[in-house]
């Protein structure tokens, strides 16, 4: 089977676009990294506490942790106590604040992206 000349370079295209976005996705979290570093050690050292009050296991506190951070909240396991309940809004604003970085980063991977795309000839 013979590929087109045009075909191979769109697909040479698209790789160095790829390239190009997973490096500047790379470069963006290791700024970021003590920033959501942070986030996730608050939000598991939340978790954990949260956790030890309400007499959960570890996993079901980390299952807690991330199902509130990640603002899904199943309900199966939910605070009895006021000292959990207001951390566990605490998780939950530190998810907020973890997906919007989340967010910023790919964005600017993408503009990054954007700015070294090779021109079409």
């Amino acid at each position: 089977m013979r590929v087109e000349p045009g075909i191979k370079l769109e697909l040479r295209q698209t790789r160095h676009v790829r390239l190009v976005f997973l490096l500047a996705l790379w470069h963006q979290l290791l700024v970021l990294w003590p920033i959501l570093s942070g986030v996730l050690l608050v939000m598991a050292g939340s978790g954990f506490v949260v956790g030890r009050l309400e007499g959960w296991s570890l996993g079901e506190s980390m299952y807690f942790t991330f199902v509130t951070g990640l603002t899904i909240g199943y309900g199966d396991f939910a605070p009895q106590h006021f000292t959990t309940r207001v951390l566990a809004v605490l998780i939950g604003f530190c998810g907020i604040v973890l997906t919007g970085l989340v967010a910023a980063v790919s964005v600017q991977a993408l503009r990054a992206t954007e700015a070294q795309r090779p021109e079409p000839k």
